[in-house]
């Protein structure tokens, strides 16, 4: 049975756009997603993303990739790239939209000859759920990069949402949990993680990173993380 996330990703792809995809969350109001987005051109991206393209060397592994935007670019560009994502829905449009390799495989589990680079946009990181798990993360990762690879990987500083109320107890204030509504039904709840850029600084380093950031937009930063020698 499709997800909503699904649905609203084959009804978009197919030409119906009548219906809107909601997300609901856990610190405020539903919001709409704009499905375009999820389908955008490169003309479209923003230059946060035109940038972390731009950096992307060799044997590409596009995590969380979508509908496969960024996967569709970095290909044309001649890189070899893996579109991956747990979605089906959203594998076999990358199929269709012309993705040579879109793997429907969770990442954590995920298994291959070694990558340049790990690329995460559009919030990627988040999809790991919690601070706690970057350790997790960045194991794998380095299981998946050869010797000179990198990650490239997007997040923002969601602070902003506690300037008039305190910050969470006994928890890092960028975990947050969603939930997708499509035509009127919901999915399950998932947890996602927004981590700052000081915060993804010191913990990358104590795993043994070094983090660069590489642009900084508003809220949002792009940052290229390296492992130490």
């Amino acid at each position: 049975m499709k997800t909503p996330y699904d649905s609203a990703l084959s009804d978009f792809f197919s030409g119906n756009e009548e219906h809107k995809l909601l997300l609901h969350n856990t610190y405020g109001p539903a919001e709409e997603m704009p499905l375009w987005y999820f389908f955008r051109s490169y003309e479209e991206m923003p230059d946060l993303e035109k940038m972390a393209l731009s950096v992307c060397e060799g044997r590409v592994l596009d995590v969380g990739a979508g509908t496969g935007c960024h996967a569709l670019v970095l290909q044309h560009w001649g890189h070899e790239v893996v579109a991956l994502d747990t979605s089906q829905e959203a594998m076999r449009i990358a199929k269709e939209s012309g993705i040579e390799n879109a793997v429907c495989h969770d990442f954590f589990s995920y298994t291959a000859t070694p990558f340049d680079t790990l690329l995460c946009l559009m919030n990627g990181i988040g999809f790991i759920g919690r601070l706690s798990s970057l350790r997790v993360f960045l194991k794998k990762a380095s299981e998946l990069l050869g010797e000179e690879g990198q990650i490239i990987v997007d997040s923002s500083d969601i602070s902003y949402l506690y300037e008039a109320s305190a910050k969470p107890l006994g928890s890092y204030y960028g975990e947050v949990s969603f939930q997708y509504e499509y035509r009127g039904k919901r999915g399950d709840w998932f947890d996602w993680v927004y981590i700052d850029a000081d915060t993804l600084t010191v913990e990358a380093d104590a795993l043994g990173w070094h983090t660069y950031i590489l642009h900084e937009e508003n809220d949002q930063y792009l940052a290229r993380l390296i492992r130490k020698k």
